[in-house]
């Protein structure tokens, strides 16, 4: 298939590479354009509208809400070339921004997925990724031959739906993590060994054995998910989660963690969570 992508950051330039291996032909798009050259992967645009105009399907993979709406309605927006493509948005950027930019795509007369997706760079290379799909069945059943080939669907209610159940993934994903760093500095600080402490803490929470690095050796690249976009993520979910009225204070605890870490530590490995249990006082109250 004819597929475009906007956005080629570390998932979006994983998705392009693992597309083209499977030879469909790609068109790629970055604000940045020396980072879609550098791919050495398929066709190069210079606008997002220039990069769909001919595409069948097009797929965004973007920074935040403000990168999705610069992508589809500004100048040179995807939007001023939509006619009849499959959109698959797949930006963790909360819900709110689909709001706009799925009546721009659907008023031209394309369709459009609303397609977050969770997953490491290696697994979306190899199409083991997990997507959270909210579309007509014309729309998915015309992209599948690319969906399936990025890894496993779940089949959402609406475009709402699908944001918010991937914030939830990724709240739980920095919140384990940070609990994970919080009993690596406990078990340590009581005298135990990390690597102990850090095998046990891999069988309650497989997701962290990949981060191995950054937990036990403070080694905090490659930089696959950063701890800023981390921050990014818990914002977006902790808004969501307050302005329904949920109770959440181990994300609002989370959150405040990771800003904490942010602050020097924002470019580093997510894994850099554990910087902020470096040298606190421990402390209890009564």
């Amino acid at each position: 298939m004819r597929v475009a992508i906007l956005g080629t950051g570390k998932m979006g330039g994983a998705i392009a590479r693992h597309l083209h291996e499977l030879d469909h032909d790609v068109t790629v798009w970055n604000r940045t354009r020396s980072r879609a050259e550098a791919l050495g992967v398929g066709k190069v645009a210079a606008s997002p509208a220039e990069a769909v105009k001919d595409a069948e399907v097009v797929i965004s993979i973007l920074t935040d809400a403000s990168a999705v709406r610069s992508a589809y309605l500004g100048d040179g927006g995807a939007a001023n070339a939509a006619k009849e493509q499959v959109f698959i948005e797949m930006s963790t950027a909360g819900p709110d921004v689909i709001k706009e930019v799925q009546p721009a795509i659907e008023r031209t007369g394309a369709k459009f997925i609303a397609c977050p997706v969770s997953g490491s760079i290696t697994s979306m290379e190899t199409g083991k990724g997990i997507l959270y799909a909210a579309g007509d069945d014309e729309a998915i059943d015309r992209a599948r031959p690319v969906l399936d080939a990025m890894g496993e669907m779940r089949r959402m209610k609406d475009p709402q739906s699908a944001a918010t159940l991937k914030l939830i993934a990724n709240t739980t994903l920095t919140g384990v993590s940070a609990l994970a760093a919080e009993m690596l500095a406990a078990g340590t600080a009581a005298g135990l060994d990390a690597e102990d402490v850090f095998w046990v803490l891999t069988h309650f929470a497989p997701v962290i054995a990949g981060r191995r690095t950054g937990f036990i050796e403070h080694r905090f690249e490659p930089v696959t998910f950063a701890l800023r976009d981390a921050v990014k993520d818990l914002r977006l979910a902790t808004d969501v989660f307050h302005r329904v009225g949920a109770f959440t204070p181990l994300a609002d605890t989370t959150k405040e963690l990771y800003e904490r870490a942010a602050k020097t530590a924002g470019d580093l490995e997510m894994s850099a969570i554990v910087t902020v249990y470096e040298k606190q006082e421990a402390g209890r109250t009564t």
